[in-house]
């Protein structure tokens, strides 16, 4: 049997996702699946349409076999430190072939590619020449590729990608990597295909127009029964912390090379998210970078939080096959494992209670209350074969 690994965010869970699965299963009938999933805070610095209950329990309905949670330590960072925190979780669960989408589908590109990162001195020169002019990271990785390789490295899921793959061959993995190309015009607002981009649902979403098209039935259900939000509901708060820690924001995570006094020269001025990031942004400092800082300031996420590494691993779904695989390789897993809230430890589980406080604060009052009482009372959710 295949265990498969899949790094994702679901959010939310669309067409695309499903076709990945199936996809899957096609090309390995007799395997099982392990995602591990970014939780309510992402990869560029956003809020999940849905919290991580919600998406669990959609990946399960549509054949995910085991969901375990990227923390928020490398779900908010940038591919680099994203990819270290999933593939090293997948790979404490014992997989053997790692899919990904990709834009560009070269995966002898992204493994060749991969070696020059970890092995040419040259590459390292020239990015850090490229930093000291005042490149931002991504631009800068890409150029020194395309110097050495003449191949270019810029959409955003072959970087991830690649990330992957570096990660596989750094630790000497025994993994396997497998890329799925992704469908043509995937951000494309005006699409009339059934599959575009999770960034594509959200906009339609937030802008009131209907996405049964985009996504399957049960996302659709969650989604039908939700109140969407967006960063910029979260705006008069993270104003509010930017303004009472003005002096002190490089205190936060990913808050550096001066970037805090723009943020002190502009705060003043703006009276939404996105007008604060454009008042900021700059070739250095891209909208992404700046997401993720704000994310970290929001939180309160500090450079001295001392989350380098995976100390624990929270297995938020399993299905009926999940259960039985994960109770052959227990013994093998090193990392502790959380199946509820209580399972933390004291400076982890108040660490996530302040997350969710700040995932709800939004929120309307009832909703809220209920919210912060299913994270307090969660634990692994089952999908029994005939759920």
């Amino acid at each position: 049997m295949n265990i498969i690994g899949i790094v994702a965010e679901y959010n939310p869970f669309h067409n695309g996702h499903l076709y990945q699965i199936k996809k899957v299963k096609e090309m390995y009938p007799n395997s099982l699946i392990v995602v591990v999933m970014g939780g309510n805070f992402l990869q560029r610095g956003e809020i999940s349409i849905l919290d991580k209950y919600d998406k669990t329990k959609i990946a399960l309905e549509y054949g995910i076999d085991i969901v375990l949670e990227l923390p928020f330590n490398f779900a908010t960072q940038s591919a680099d430190k994203f990819a270290f925190g999933a593939i090293k979780i997948l790979n404490e669960f014992k997989i053997d072939t790692l899919v990904f989408g990709s834009e560009s589908n070269d995966l002898d590109s992204f493994i060749n590619l991969a070696n020059i990162q970890l092995n040419d001195k040259n590459y390292n020169k020239i990015v850090k020449d490229l930093l000291d002019k005042g490149i931002n990271y991504p631009t800068a990785l890409s150029t020194a590729l395309k110097q050495i390789t003449k191949k270019e490295i810029t959409m955003p899921n072959d970087i991830l990608a690649l990330s992957y793959v570096r990660e596989i061959y750094r630790n000497n993995y025994n993994i396997t990597p497998v890329s799925i190309k992704r469908t043509n015009n995937y951000h494309d607002l005006d699409s009339n295909e059934n599959i575009v981009s999770a960034s594509n649902i959200r906009n339609r979403l937030l802008n009131n127009d209907k996405c049964s098209k985009y996504v399957p039935d049960i996302t659709y259900d969650y989604i039908n029964n939700k109140t969407v939000y967006s960063m910029n509901d979260y705006f008069p708060y993270l104003k509010y912390k930017i303004i009472s820690d003005l002096d002190k924001l490089d205190k936060y995570m990913t808050v550096d090379e001066g970037i805090e006094n723009r943020i002190s020269k502009n705060i003043y001025k703006v009276n939404d998210y996105e007008a604060l990031i454009e008042s900021i942004k700059t070739k250095r400092y891209t909208y992404n970078k700046i997401s993720r800082m704000f994310c970290h300031i929001l939180t309160g996420f500090k450079k001295t939080d001392n989350m380098d590494d995976i100390t624990s691993i929270r297995i938020l779904g399993l299905s009926n096959n999940g259960k039985k695989y994960l109770g052959k390789i227990k013994k093998e897993i090193t990392t502790p494992l959380i199946t509820k809230f209580s399972d933390y430890n004291s400076q982890e589980r108040e660490f996530e209670l302040k997350l969710a406080y700040i995932y709800s604060l939004p929120f309307k009052t009832e909703e809220k209350e209920k919210y912060i009482n299913s994270v307090i009372n969660s634990k692994i959710i089952i999908k029994n074969k005939n759920d």
